[in-house]
């Protein structure tokens, strides 16, 4: 792992590796026709509404279209494919997500290599978790909740979006991390029926799909997954203020094919940093639970390559094998 890690951050302090040009040389005659960005989930989802605001904003910027393509299938391998064998000229772009990081360690036979075949680009934003539980628990607050997890080992069923995504690895770090037994329950659909019924009693969710349902009371949040606070949830703890360095969060950024030439890499990353810092932007993306993630490709490297690292060791210490 370590030396997949070296490997990719060289890849990524490359891409930023740019000859001193004059300042002519960075008109690019780029785009010159529609872009499109492949995310591969399905519509309305975490990744595909961030990728429609960014890709208007980029529309208007550029004056040219990107249009967002969805390839879902595969826990994302299927769009990731299809970009990691595209055409490396700045026309297929891919949003990278946790999932990707996590796909990593979770799958043998995969017909790509992240880190080999996908350039980083940018980073867009973070969409925090929050801990839910069925209001028929007990527990009004997070060490409540481990307690009576201590006290019930076993009894506790939390839903995932299926083993291995994000919604599981970060429920099995908890775990480990606060010294309790839960038992995850997978599905491949939506688990929020159940959840709501409270057939399954707990689930390390987004924020953006629960805010609702915990506004609503339907739903009882103990505490956030990220290091601080939510401005969605401000009153709800971070995780981490009771289980000391717990941190859990979705993440979704922009990649493209390798070799991408350099100079379309510093101009979209430079674009979209533009568009992510855009107040109106931000106030969007703040209604929806998310947080920009500014990066330059390099930072990007670095970050994809921390969080294959990190989440690989989860689900080698937690066994996770794909459903």
């Amino acid at each position: 792992m370590k030396l997949r890690r070296r490997r990719f951050l060289r890849l990524a302090v490359g891409a930023t590796a740019l000859p001193a040009l004059p300042p002519l040389a960075w008109a690019l005659d780029y785009p010159t026709r529609p872009v499109r960005i492949v995310v591969p989930y399905p519509a309305g989802i975490a990744p595909d509404i961030v990728a429609r605001v960014v890709a208007q904003a980029l529309s208007q910027r550029l004056k040219q279209q990107f249009i967002v393509d969805n390839r879902p299938g595969g826990a994302s391998n299927v769009g990731t494919a299809m970009v990691a064998h595209a055409a490396p000229d700045g026309y297929t772009l891919l949003v990278v997500t946790t999932t990707n990081a996590i796909n990593t360690s979770l799958y043998d036979n995969l017909d790509f290599d992240l880190i080999r075949d996908i350039a980083p680009v940018a980073g867009l934003v973070r969409l925090g978790l929050v801990i839910v539980v069925h209001p028929s628990i007990p527990a009004q607050t997070l060490p409540e909740f481990i307690a009576y997890a201590k006290a019930n080992p076993g009894k506790i069923n939390y839903a995932s979006v299926g083993s291995g995504a994000a919604t599981n690895v970060a429920g099995e770090l908890f775990k480990a991390m606060a010294g309790v037994d839960l038992v995850n329950v997978p599905y491949r659909g939506n688990y929020l029926p159940d959840l709501l019924s409270g057939q399954v009693q707990a689930s390390f969710t987004p924020i953006l799909q629960s805010l609702g349902y915990i506004k609503a009371g339907k739903l009882r949040a103990l505490a956030v997954t990220g290091a601080a606070r939510s401005q969605s949830l401000p009153d709800v703890p971070a995780a981490a203020e009771f289980v000391p360095g717990y941190e859990a969060y979705v993440w979704d950024a922009v990649g493209a094919p390798a070799k991408t030439s350099a100079e379309i890499v510093e101009q979209l990353n430079k674009e979209i940093n533009a568009v992510l810092a855009d107040p109106a932007i931000k106030a969007q993306f703040a209604s929806l639970g998310a947080e920009p993630m500014l990066m330059t490709p390099a930072e990007f490297g670095m970050h994809i390559a921390s969080e294959i690292e990190k989440w690989g060791k989860v689900v080698k210490t937690a066994r996770i094998k794909v459903d």
